[in-house]
């Protein structure tokens, strides 16, 4: 290869590294949001249905780093400050919109790191054949240069550079791939994100005042932001 399809090789093989960097990371933290959610989902359950507020936060914590663990924190905590000030807006609705502000940012959380694997997908073919384009130009110019070549001339030229495309494909390819893969995962633990976020709303919209009074009476915690660490 010429000094200029060497170097958009290089360029191909960096950004596949990097994909597979993103692709082992995000594949292992979806994998351990979900196992630690699964934990915290099993746990916390008969909690709820049975209005054991006060139990939450050490729930909360002895589960740090799960996604869900951070969304039932945020909330109560929300809830449990307007249910104590009886301000305008009912604690449920304040709740509601703390969980969605939450989820928000859970998801973009998530989504991290694809955005390599998108442009990689749509960029790596283009790189390729832009290399490839240069390679052809370059062998023809030296039979210009020459004043004539048959096919023997100008083949090993020709197939160098369409070995750059070849590369833009194959690193092309595979970044697709997962990036469909990720995407759906990341999804699925939204969706089952928002879903825990409802429950918890219906849950806490449908315990009368006095199982609140009891419950919430001990609850005196802050979410601990970021924690997810997805």
């Amino acid at each position: 290869m010429g000094a200029l399809a060497k170097t958009v090789t290089v360029i191909l093989l960096v950004m596949a590294f990097a994909c597979l960097v993103v692709f082992v990371e995000r594949l292992w933290a979806y994998l351990r949001t979900h196992l630690r959610s699964r934990r915290f989902a099993a746990a916390s359950s008969p909690v709820l249905e049975e209005n054991r507020f006060n139990e939450l936060p050490q729930l909360c914590s002895a589960h740090e780093g799960s996604l869900l663990a951070e969304l039932v924190a945020a909330g109560l905590a929300v809830f449990t400050r307007a249910f104590r000030s009886s301000g305008n807006v009912p604690p449920v609705e304040l709740t509601r919109r703390e969980l969605e502000r939450r989820l928000e940012v859970q998801a973009s959380r998530l989504r991290r790191g694809l955005p390599v694997l998108a442009s990689t997908g749509s960029v790596a073919p283009f790189i390729g054949l832009f290399g490839t384009v240069i390679g052809i130009i370059t062998a023809f110019e030296g039979i210009a240069r020459e004043g004539g070549g048959g096919l023997g001339a100008v083949s090993k030229g020709i197939a160098e550079a369409l070995a750059v495309t070849a590369v833009g494909l194959a690193v092309a390819i595979p970044a697709v791939l997962a990036f469909n893969l990720l995407q759906t995962l990341s999804e699925r633990i939204e969706l089952q994100l928002s879903t825990a976020a409802s429950e918890l709303t219906d849950v806490l919209e449908n315990a009368s005042a006095e199982a609140l009074e009891a419950g919430l009476a001990e609850v005196d915690f802050e979410p601990g932001g970021d924690r997810g660490g997805a």
